[in-house]
């Protein structure tokens, strides 16, 4: 899709990052395939639709492992790079952060690509509410899952499926700054393309389904706290304070499978 001669005018242009792309036979392969087969790791992602609850949408978009990864807990940001923290500091307005990540960077639009090839891709926690109103900003409470309050995986290599055309396309966003970064994004896309074609590669093992009793699951409240926080709601309620109280409970489980077995399961 884009020429030697069109990747040296864009970086004329000013763009940082421009989309290497190439196009691979598919028609052995689906998305889920092609993510075994590059991707099936920390800090990648499968993005698929479904409109109307019946029909995939036309693009499949398959995230491969991100060499720099952005983490902020509470105002504190650290900068990952093959997952060995590299710089951290404190901000004054992780939102105003993420929009300076966001406007660093400047990649062409290519015809016959979805409008994401790729760029920043991750999540925005409930907590992030107390970014925009302080008010709500509750003191720190134990982080049973050690995640971050906002993740973003700098996306540079992605695989794209068009599930309309039947076709599967290749990307690496070169950073035209480098020396030989045409060379060596076309070099990256022969490693890519021959993964995809490696016998067996990327084959997924049965799945072996697991009966689970009710006893298993641990509830992050007691009966008592329950009960208690129910009354306060009440309290609260009466007050005025609020009209509506939603009650959650987080409920865990051993589990022993990977991540992409739950989404084939599903």
């Amino acid at each position: 899709m884009v020429t030697r001669e069109e990747f040296e005018g864009f970086a004329a242009a000013g763009y940082t990052r421009v989309p290497v792309v190439r196009e691979v036979l598919s028609d052995l392969d689906t998305p889920l395939s092609v993510y075994l087969k590059l991707a099936d790791g920390p800090y990648t992602y499968l993005f698929e639709s479904v409109e109307g609850g019946e029909r995939f949408g036309r693009y499949s978009i398959i995230g491969l492992p991100a060499r720099r990864v952005y983490e902020f807990r509470g105002h504190e940001l650290a900068v990952r790079e093959h997952g060995e923290i590299v710089e951290s500091r404190r901000v004054q307005d992780p939102f105003a952060e993420v929009e300076a990540l966001r406007a660093a960077q400047s990649v062409p639009v290519l015809e016959g690509l979805p409008g994401f090839s790729g760029g920043l891709v991750g999540w925005f926690g409930f907590e992030c509410i107390g970014y925009i109103e302080p008010r709500l900003a509750r003191d720190p409470l134990p982080d049973e899952l050690g995640t971050p309050d906002i993740l973003l995986m700098e996306s540079e290599e992605v695989a794209v499926f068009d599930n309309l055309k039947g076709r599967l396309y290749l990307i690496v966003h070169a950073d035209p700054g480098q020396p030989q970064a045409w060379a060596r994004a076309n070099r990256r896309l022969d490693a890519l393309a021959h993964r995809l074609r490696h016998a067996g590669a990327g084959y997924p093992e049965t799945l072996q389904p697991a009966a689970l009793d009710e006893a298993d699951f641990v509830s992050g409240f007691t009966r008592d706290g329950f009960i208690a926080a129910v009354e306060k709601s009440q309290e609260y309620v009466r007050a005025g304070d609020v009209f509506q109280v939603v009650l959650s409970q987080r409920l865990s489980v051993p589990f022993n499978a990977r991540p992409v077995d739950v989404y084939r399961a599903l």
